[in-house]
C-alpha cells in the first residue's frame, strides 16, 4: 500500500482544437513534463480520449502545491492550451 497524500492527480480541460492548439507549445511542454519525470515526481501522464478532451497526470509528491507550481509553470497552461485545471489526491491500494 502506498503513503497517504503521496499521489496526486492533476486533471487537464483542453480547448476544443486542442490538436491544433497544442502543436506550436507542445516540444516545451513534453521538455518541462520530461524534467519531472526524471527526477521521479511525474509517474505517468497523457491525453484521454480521441479526439483528447482531457488531460491527466499522476504525480509522487508530498503536498498538492508542488502539482500546483506545475500546471502554472506548463508551457500547455500558459499558451491556452488548457481550459481549466484541478489537483486531486489519488489514494493507490
Amino acid at each position: 500500500m502506498s503513503e497517504p497524500g503521496l499521489y496526486h492527480v492533476l486533471f487537464y480541460d483542453y480547448v476544443r482544437n486542442v490538436l491544433e492548439r497544442r502543436a506550436h507549445p507542445r516540444a516545451a511542454h513534453l521538455a518541462f513534463l520530461r524534467d519531472w519525470q526524471e527526477d521521479g515526481r511525474v509517474v505517468m501522464a497523457g491525453a484521454v480520449g480521441d479526439p483528447p478532451q482531457f488531460g491527466m497526470l499522476v504525480f509522487r509528491v508530498g503536498e498538492p502545491g508542488e502539482v500546483e507550481r506545475f500546471a502554472q509553470a506548463d508551457p500547455y497552461v500558459e499558451a491556452g492550451v488548457v481550459t481549466s485545471w484541478r489537483v486531486e489526491p489519488w489514494n493507490v491500494v
